[in-house]
């Protein structure tokens, strides 16, 4: 019996574009022989729609008359029994409700990849492919991840968190990045990707842009050193935090200081079809001593395990070219096209790394399914507010 799995993607994020990219690339690549897929777009504002076109990326054109073709839909537990309900449920002669098995989460950003949706799954007692909440809200917050690589000993360059009442100081808060960092200095926005509101300020006046910026797509923003001569490496990670491996690393090209958006998703997106991040300028494998790969291999499963992480990530690390000194910069818990060009080169191809991720969810329900999460107690049976109109308020 074939396992149903809801790919789902979308969302109410600055990403929302960029996910709808890898979710149907990935149901495209799945092994039909194994799994039935359902695809589930999630729109900007989170809600969810079935339908035949769903799957179909030129249908994106036009996304209003998309979803009066499709069906809205919610997930429901009816004992035990994972179900897509349709909604407004009609009494007679409504369209019948879809079980699904698994959900595999091909979402980027806040608001969906921050433990957010994560949580939200995990509530309705959805299994589901990827990290768990924790691991994917720390993941996506680059000051608190940072803090706990730290203690890992993951290396870091140092950076400074600023607040929504820092930035009614602007004065203030450059003055301390100043004093602090000088230039130049890389400014980002706590928990988004996708290079979004990421910018290199190279003195005062672009400073004061690049915070106004930063300061747009979020209310916390880091500041670090900025390296001058930079050199970005990436690697992608399979597994859990128990066993997992490292895939071949990439050097991404760009345009500018750091790879933007417009690297990413723009300047390669003419003829590339539904490659999405595969489009990027990139170098697989990239050109490093032997030793240095496996450094940078060995170093992104070790943050990839201290973060709690599952399924698959990318980590991108940042190689400073004046004294060969290796950085980890961030994670990605699901990445853009989920990877894949990062496999394929040390024989795994995507239907097989699609597989061993919703394995891996499988495994991890296997195991929270033996932890008891309930305590027998009397409590509520000897439980008194004084009388019986109950607490007062």
């Amino acid at each position: 019996m074939k396992t149903r799995v809801a790919m789902m993607f979308g969302g109410k994020s600055v990403e929302h574009e960029v996910s709808v990219i890898t979710g149907i690339q990935a149901i495209l690549s799945m092994n039909t022989e194994l799994y039935d897929v359902v695809p589930v777009y999630l729109t900007k504002q989170n809600e969810m729609y079935i339908g035949d076109d769903i799957a179909v990326i030129e249908a994106y054109k036009d996304i209003p008359s998309l979803l009066k073709r499709s069906q809205r839909v919610i997930l429901v537990n009816e004992d035990g029994h994972i179900l897509l309900q349709p909604f407004p449920q009609k009494l007679f002669g409504g369209k019948k409700a879809v079980e699904i098995d698994v959900a595999f989460p091909c979402v980027h950003g806040t608001n969906v990849e921050d433990g957010a949706f994560q949580g939200y799954l995990k509530t309705v007692g959805v299994p589901f492919v990827g990290c768990d909440v924790t691991a994917s809200a720390v993941g996506m917050d680059k000051y608190i991840m940072k803090a706990i690589l730290k203690e890992y000993g993951v290396p870091l360059l140092p950076g400074a968190l600023f607040l929504l009442s820092d930035y009614a100081k602007m004065d203030g808060m450059i003055e301390k990045i100043e004093t602090r960092f000088g230039y130049p200095v890389i400014v980002k926005p706590v928990n988004l990707g996708s290079s979004v509101g990421i910018s290199i300020a190279k003195d005062r006046d672009e400073l004061t842009k690049s915070l106004d910026d930063a300061f747009r797509y979020a209310t916390k923003v880091l500041v670090e050193h900025a390296i001058t001569n930079l050199r970005e490496i990436n690697c992608a990670v399979l597994g859990d935090e128990n066993e997992a491996e490292a895939s071949e690393i990439e050097e991404p090209m760009h345009t500018k200081d750091i790879l933007s958006y417009e690297d990413k998703y723009v300047s390669n997106a003419k003829g590339s079809g539904q490659k999405g991040m595969a489009s990027v300028s990139r170098k697989i494998p990239a050109d490093v001593p032997a030793d240095k790969r496996e450094e940078i291999r060995n170093l992104a499963v070790k943050a990839f395990q201290a973060l709690g992480c599952n399924g698959v990530a990318r980590i991108d690390f940042m190689i400073d070219e004046d004294n060969g000194a290796l950085y980890f910069n961030e994670i990605n818990t699901i990445p853009g096209s989920l990877a894949f060009y990062l496999w394929e080169p040390i024989g795994v191809p995507y239907k097989v790394l699609l597989e061993r991720m919703i394995k891996l969810a499988q495994k991890r329900t296997r195991t929270e399914q033996a932890v008891t999460f309930t305590f027998d107690t009397n409590i509520l049976n000897t439980a008194s507010f004084g009388g019986s109109k109950g607490a007062k308020r």
